[in-house]
């Protein structure tokens, strides 16, 4: 099984495409698995000439659990206002180490560093405190941490409901209704998006207080923007226009954030990654990527 120790704990792993190739890394998103990123994305990218490494965030699928206490999601929402502070069991920046570690243990100087909602926050903070090591930045789907932007938190609360499930068969149809809930209206989400990889997520792994830790490290650590306004690496920003999650003004936010960035906005696209949508964003990536090797 491809896993190693990193400073924090053991981190599950997986690679696509030749390894001689340059690397595309991809962290994904709150509660998800590297079994959860669609094949047509993984293997659209390594087909470009990149070897893709994938890896489940600590706390999630094959990966370490921390033994913390989750924060109850009362906490979570008086943080998220302002009204108290919140003690994480860990932080984004530790979650960016564990990436580095992988690189560090795979041998790689660095990687084009592709994060997805949460995973965008702690591919942010790799471009931000380990600058070498990711060559560019492409942020999908995720925000700048920006107080002042729309919240969507009937979309959050209707993401959180696998939490209460009972058995297995009542938490796959409760996660398959909560990427429904964050996709868009244009797409099922069962049919094309996350929810129809809800059955092998769950039967996998299912750690409800591991999505709460995480969620407790996303709320804790604030605005980035000033933190992103010294990062150098080239920057792409992906959106879905009608994303109910993370509105798409957040996207905008961390183009404007980061000097120089890009911005791809795609109509029709939610908090998800619906099939006929993922052309585009593998062209997207493949042309970012190609882009900056051309410059090294």
């Amino acid at each position: 099984m491809p896993t190693f120790h990193a400073r924090g704990g053991d981190i599950y792993f997986e690679q696509r495409g030749a390894r001689a190739d340059p690397r595309v890394l991809l962290i994904h998103g709150l509660g998800c698995q590297l079994v959860q990123w669609p094949d047509s994305l993984v293997n659209g990218v390594a087909n470009a000439g990149f070897c893709v490494v994938m890896l489940d965030n600590r706390d999630a699928g094959l990966s370490h659990e921390s033994p913390a206490e989750p924060p109850a999601i009362d906490a979570i929402v008086a943080a998220a206002n302002g009204d108290s502070a919140l003690a994480p069991a860990y932080a984004l920046a530790d979650m960016a180490q564990d990436a580095v570690d992988l690189l560090d243990h795979l041998g790689q100087a660095g990687a084009h560093v592709v994060g997805l909602s949460m995973g965008g926050m702690i591919a942010q903070h790799m471009a931000i405190s380990h600058a070498e090591r990711a060559f560019s930045l492409t942020s999908i789907m995720s925000s700048t941490g920006n107080p002042d932007l729309p919240r969507r938190d009937e979309a959050l609360m209707a993401f959180l409901q696998p939490l209460g499930a009972g058995d297995t068969d009542a938490a796959i149809e409760a996660q398959t209704r909560a990427f429904q809930a964050i996709g868009s209206e244009h797409y099922d989400s069962a049919e094309v998006g996350f929810a129809r990889f809800s059955r092998r997520a769950v039967e996998r792994s299912f750690r409800p207080a591991g999505l709460m830790r995480q969620l407790g490290a996303i709320v804790a650590d604030g605005d980035r923007r000033e933190r992103l306004a010294a990062v150098r690496a080239p920057t792409l920003v992906i959106h879905g226009v009608d994303d109910p999650l993370v509105p798409v003004e957040a996207g905008r936010d961390t183009a404007a954030a980061i000097d120089g960035a890009g911005i791809v906005e795609i109509d029709r696209m939610g908090h998800d990654l619906p099939e006929p949508e993922v052309p585009r964003v593998v062209e997207a990536i493949v042309e970012h990527a190609r882009s900056v090797e051309l410059l090294r």
